[in-house]
């Protein structure tokens, strides 16, 4: 099926066109570009909307296998075709890990049907153990696009440094979620005033801020690529604006809650703000804004994290942490970042396919037809029963956000209209 996108605004920043064009999309791919772009079997208005190349989450948990009753593949990728996301990278943290060929194949076949494209992150170590690495080769030539023990540390130096090393043999790299197991001891909050009010453990910014030195100079010493995830404190991000001026190999995210609330958020034990790292301070979260606008921090990931109702409605030290983010990333960074959509198209989908090497980024006659439309003057509440997760722990609910998408197409398929998920 021929299909044309008339009225709205490209935003195209890595491309040769935009502003206000059709498109033409056939055979899942960007036919043409212009005022004209020909005849279609279906024409779809979209005046006063724009147009971004798809959405692509470089940090995500989908649960499968293992905690399908928290999300699986199908309701996860629903729910990020909802958010925009035309492709997604999903965490190793999975029960089994995703530390073997046979794990990354299921995945993959799972993900044959989901309304998104699934990039598995292999794990670095075996059992997310930190101790024996994984073959990465095999993982590699699997589909992994980078590696990472995500949700845990690599507390040993010596075996970070080798995972860096084996795994950019394979042109990959790694993911690195930076925390000292030992700095955060039994803290379930951001170390500070709140904590002490609210008479909860605080967890030190130096357990984010140690590891992520550590892994720097590591990637100086040696040269080799890193990428720090989920990046929260005012000196995490100092210290790698530093490293970037010394020509470091490093990249690094920050994600939607780190900009959008600060541990306040916590108040009343509020176990939907409840996430590691921890929401920090209003000082951080300034400081997260000025790291995305000077271009210290690359891209806007969005850490989805979905649990099951059971695993938040404890006190605020039992429950699990996490937030689900797929549906709320771009409305969020709308919100409380920027309204400048070529900003928001850079970090949320042309810095993402540069970070991980895969075609997306662009909209350029002959690509993927992997394409987000957004309402950028929509609003709405956030509602449990407007989120299509099984995840609806979010800080967010009963908030009033800017920003919809209405649209999702990967490659040329429709798989989201409005409030509808395309089966």
């Amino acid at each position: 099926m021929k299909i044309k996108l008339i009225g709205g605004t490209l935003v195209n920043p890595a491309g040769e066109k935009s502003g206000k064009l059709d498109i033409l999309i056939e055979d899942g791919c960007i036919k043409t570009i212009g005022d004209d772009a020909g005849s279609a079997d279906r024409t779809i208005d979209i005046t006063g909307k724009h147009v971004f190349p798809g959405f692509i989450d470089l940090h995500c948990h989908l649960r499968e296998p293992g905690q399908e009753y928290k999300e699986d593949i199908f309701s996860g990728t629903r729910a990020a075709a909802k958010g925009g996301f035309t492709a997604v990278c999903c965490m190793p943290n999975t029960v089994p890990v995703t530390d073997n060929a046979a794990v990354c194949a299921l995945v993959l076949e799972k993900a044959r049907h989901a309304s998104a494209k699934v990039y598995p992150v292999g794990a670095v170590t075996k059992g997310l153990m930190g101790k024996e690495l994984t073959e990465m080769g095999e993982l590699a030539e699997m589909g992994c696009v980078a590696f990472s023990d995500d949700g845990k540390p690599i507390a040993n130096g010596a075996v970070m440094r080798a995972a860096m090393q084996y795994a950019d043999t394979f042109g990959r790299f790694i993911m690195a979620h930076e925390e000292s197991s030992d700095l955060v001891g039994k803290g379930v909050m951001n170390e500070g005033q709140t904590a002490t009010v609210l008479g909860l453990p605080g967890i030190t910014r130096a357990a984010e801020e140690a590891m992520i030195a550590r892994d720097l100079l590591l990637a100086e010493a040696y040269g080799l690529r890193v990428h720090i995830q989920h990046v929260s404190t005012r000196g995490g991000i100092e210290t790698i604006r530093a490293a970037k001026k010394n020509g470091v190999r490093v990249t690094c995210e920050t994600c939607p809650h780190y900009f959008s609330a600060d541990d306040s958020f916590c108040i009343g034990y509020n176990t939907n703000a409840k996430v590691n790292p921890p929401l920090r301070t209003k000082d951080d979260v300034s400081a997260v804004k000025e790291g995305l606008f000077d271009g210290t921090i690359d891209a806007i990931a969005t850490d989805h994290a979905p649990h099951h109702k059971d695993e938040k409605r404890v006190e605020f030290a039992l429950a699990l942490s996490g937030i689900s983010g797929f549906e709320t990333a771009f409305s969020l960074a709308l919100t409380h970042l920027t309204d400048d959509a070529d900003v928001l198209a850079r970090l949320l989908s042309v810095n993402p396919a540069r970070i991980i090497g895969r075609q997306g980024g662009v909209i350029t006659e002959g690509a993927q037809a992997d394409i987000t439309v957004a309402d950028m003057n929509a609003e709405y509440v956030l509602t449990e029963n407007s989120l299509l997760s099984k995840g609806k722990n979010t800080p967010f609910l009963g908030h009033t956000l800017r920003g919809s998408v209405t649209h999702t197409f990967v490659d040329g398929q429709l798989v989201f209209d409005g409030d509808d998920a395309c089966e």
